[in-house]
């Protein structure tokens, strides 16, 4: 004798071939394909997009580095001058 589980498991065997080769038409229709396009020319647009806001994160980070090390060398020149003021008072001192 053959158990009733055996009948679902092959009911629900063949209810996935069916369901799988329906699914696999659908996939492959016109109108799907159409859908993918148009959703792989979304994903172009939003790559552009994004890569507009890296390239111009990228350029403002290179302006804060430049003026960074711009302040810095500021910084240096005139701690240099002070140094030098200070050793030239200290020369006439003794």
């Amino acid at each position: 004798m053959i158990k009733t589980s055996t009948y679902k498991c092959l009911a629900l065997f063949a209810g996935g071939v069916l369901f799988g080769s329906a699914g696999l038409k659908l996939l492959s229709s016109k109108d799907a394909k159409k859908a993918y396009t148009h959703a792989a020319a979304a994903a172009l647009r939003m790559k552009d997009s994004v890569m507009e806001t890296v390239v111009t994160v990228q350029e403002n980070a290179a302006d804060i580095l430049a003026s960074a090390k711009e302040i810095n060398e500021r910084r240096a020149e005139a701690e240099e001058v002070a140094e030098a003021e200070a050793g030239g008072s200290e020369a006439a001192e003794a």
